[in-house]
């Protein structure tokens, strides 16, 4: 469960990191290559997030899952 909550942040991170690159495409000189830097910063958390999220969900430390059988 953890890995399909990780996609909502991922998710909000990959819109931010679109609308700094669709922004930065429109500036001039270091105001660029800052928005790209940090465009790109975005997609890494963004990846970083699934990643974290499907470790969690393998590895079985995933606390909605014991939540859920707990609970019925």
């Amino acid at each position: 469960m953890c890995f399909f909550f990780s996609f909502m942040p991922a998710t909000f991170w990959l819109v931010i990191g679109y609308f700094v690159l669709f922004a930065s495409t429109r500036a001039d000189g270091p105001v660029k290559t800052f928005g790209r830097a940090l465009s790109i910063w975005a997609f890494v958390i963004s990846g970083f997030i699934v990643v974290a999220g499907a470790y969690v969900t393998l590895a079985g430390w995933c606390p909605i899952a014991g939540l859920m059988q707990h609970s019925g």
